[in-house]
């Protein structure tokens, strides 16, 4: 049997959402991925259609980058990329899948998202 202070799920649900709120907004401090991946869960329990923007601002914003990406970048790019992706699978495609299928050029102008 697993001590109270082992770090699981259901120890977790022990300190309940105010703190767990609150210790997310502590850790998300200083790091965008994190803030970019609770934006995109907060913005999934609103409406696919949220969601949808979300995803469609960070594709577009993605594919405006024109820094170098080095070897150190290309790890945490491609994490937010699956994180954009699984948004897309997980949720969009199956509320809308028109909206999802949108979202795999949003930098075009055939996009209903904008």
């Amino acid at each position: 049997m697993a001590s109270k202070s082992t770090l699981n799920a259901k120890n977790l649900e022990a300190l309940g959402a105010e703190r767990l709120a609150e210790l997310l907004m502590e850790l998300s401090a200083g790091d965008a991925a994190a803030k970019r991946r609770l934006r995109l869960e907060l913005a999934g329990t609103q409406s696919p259609g949220d969601l949808a923007k979300e995803v469609c601002e960070r594709l577009t914003t993605i594919a405006r980058s024109r820094s170098f990406l080095d070897w150190q970048g290309v790890r945490p790019l491609a994490s937010d990329l699956d994180a954009q992706r699984r948004a897309i699978v997980e949720t969009v495609a199956k509320a809308d899948p028109r909206d999802a299928l949108d979202l795999d050029l949003p930098w075009e102008s055939s996009s209903s998202l904008k």
